[in-house]
């Protein structure tokens, strides 16, 4: 079993915020591999699914970006899961917009998101970084990170969602090579 959570923040005033692009991830990965509906569970909501021969359980922390470890902790706790059958799908200020890549371990950097789930279940879990680019200079990245998507970008962020969805079973099978690959073969103009 593996736990798959989605970085965000709760309430529809944060949907389309860059920050919430995990949330984003993990709807679309529950809408295209046909997930159970959302279960109030762990500080947050559990879809619970399959793809391929792997069961997942899909965790949105409802507990706001800065307290996400809690709720991963609760629920690595519940199924008796370590760090290694986490990944967290996290928006990322050093990508260029709607790029994809995966690692395992590592630093937060300042994401308060894993730096919460780094306290709460240490370094070495995935991490699926879902690039929002920078906005230029550090003082302007509070209020970029937690703007909505720009209209232009819609449909770019709308591709990018669907080929992480697509591809999930690389992700789920523990090749995160091919994932990144055929996702960005996906997204090739």
């Amino acid at each position: 079993m593996q736990l798959w959570v989605g970085l965000g923040n709760p309430g529809p005033q944060y949907a389309m915020h860059r920050h919430n692009v995990g949330f984003m991830a993990l709807d679309a990965v529950a809408e295209v591999h046909d997930f159970s509906t959302p279960k109030k569970q762990f500080q947050g909501w559990t879809q619970e699914g399959r793809i391929g021969s792997d069961k997942l359980i899909l965790l949105k922390p409802g507990t706001f970006m800065n307290e996400s470890g809690r709720a991963v902790r609760a629920a690595l706790d519940f199924y008796k899961l370590t760090p290694a059958d986490v990944t967290v799908f996290h928006d990322e200020l050093d990508l260029l917009p709607f790029k994809v890549k995966v690692k395992v371990g590592g630093g937060t950097a300042g994401h308060n998101g894993l730096r919460s789930t780094d306290a709460h279940i240490g370094p070495d879990f995935r991490r699926v970084r879902i690039g929002i680019g920078h906005p230029g200079h550090r003082d302007r990245v509070t209020g970029y990170v937690l703007g909505n998507y720009a209209k232009a970008e819609i449909e770019p962020l709308s591709d990018m969602l669907g080929a992480i969805a697509a591809e999930a079973a690389w992700l789920a099978g523990g090749n995160d090579a091919r994932f990144m690959s055929d996702v960005a073969l996906r997204l090739q103009d």
